[in-house]
């Protein structure tokens, strides 16, 4: 059958009855009747030939017909909403609102401390960040993108790595730095210990150091756990990137040379749906993000100053 032949309002219908499988609930989410929506999820069926949910007293859940429609229907209707809020924002002579979620470690010590940058660069593209441990689905709870670790693929999705897998190091606070300088790793042994203790065994075993561990405190958050580190309370094993602008303004120093990768470690990605490849504001996020990122690389392995003839490396006046 044609798609051109089946009303928008109710493939509309569909999509809130799929999500909430229940009826009364899309009702109420349409600001329609119970009856009208039952009507239109009827008369979609018999216009398709086919029934497209299993009836479960009062909850309606898609059958393999149903999962197969709403896989496509919910990119088109994103599109269709990313239309009409891009004509309501240029209406108004605003540029549409990017929504983004991220990792909550990735969105503290990283992403928010360069808003400013962004808000400098775009200052008529708005943009809103939300965080969240769980991999959001970004069409049905409408987000353009997302930062996620893994190795993908993500159904439904594009994905492009930002980065690969970032070492993991140990920090402390400056009092810490000063206290352990020229220390061998035997000697971090003896000091309280951030975080997870699998990857202090991991670590002292790259440094070939036998040692008892045991932790002070274990955290959900890389973000927590630094701001730990930071206010002297302990020494932690963080991924690289996530204590950048800390190592780059003292508020934290690496305390040895040796970097492990974690068993589990993931890479990060920028993950979104196929049809805002090319949406302007997606692009700018992209292009803008991959410039920040090569700026903390710049700024934590500067490149060497290359010295003159005499091998000083100092400068002819």
């Amino acid at each position: 059958m044609p798609t051109a032949r089946l009303p928008l309002n109710t493939i509309t219908a569909f999509r809130a009855v799929a999500e909430l499988q229940n009826l009364r609930a899309a009702a109420e989410r349409l600001h329609l009747t119970h009856s009208a929506v039952s009507q239109q999820i009827r008369g979609l069926e018999e216009q398709l030939g086919f029934e497209l949910f299993e009836r479960r007293g009062r909850r309606v859940v898609l059958n393999p017909a149903g999962a197969a429609l709403l896989r496509s229907v919910q990119g088109a209707l994103a599109m269709l909403d990313e239309g009409v809020q891009a004509a309501a924002a240029a209406a108004k002579g605003e540029l549409p609102r990017l929504r983004v979620t991220v990792l909550p470690s990735f969105a503290q010590r990283w992403l928010l401390p360069r808003i400013g940058r962004w808000r400098e660069r775009f200052p008529e593209m708005p943009l809103e960040i939300e965080t969240s441990f769980r991999a959001v689905d970004l069409v049905r709870e409408g987000f353009h993108a997302a930062v996620r670790q893994g190795v993908g693929p993500w159904q439904g999705l594009e994905s492009e790595r930002l980065f690969g897998l970032p070492p993991i190091i140990v920090v402390g606070s400056a009092s810490a730095a000063r206290r352990l300088a020229g220390a061998q790793p035997e000697a971090l042994a003896r000091e309280p210990l951030l975080g997870d203790e699998d990857l202090w065994r991991d670590w002292f075993a790259a440094a070939k150091c036998k040692a008892a561990i045991r932790s002070v405190a274990v955290f959900n958050d890389a973000g927590l756990m630094l701001q730990a580190a930071e206010q002297s309370l302990g020494l932690a094993l963080t991924r690289e990137i996530l204590a950048a602008d800390a190592l780059r303004d003292g508020r934290l120093v690496r305390l040895s040379p040796i970097s492990i990768v974690h068993a589990d470690a993931q890479p990060y990605h920028l993950c979104y749906p196929p049809n805002l490849r090319d949406w302007p504001p997606l692009a700018a996020f992209r292009d803008w993000l991959r410039d920040e990122l090569e700026r903390s690389m710049r700024e934590l392995h500067p490149a060497p100053v290359k010295a003159g003839r005499g091998g000083t490396g100092r400068r002819r006046p």
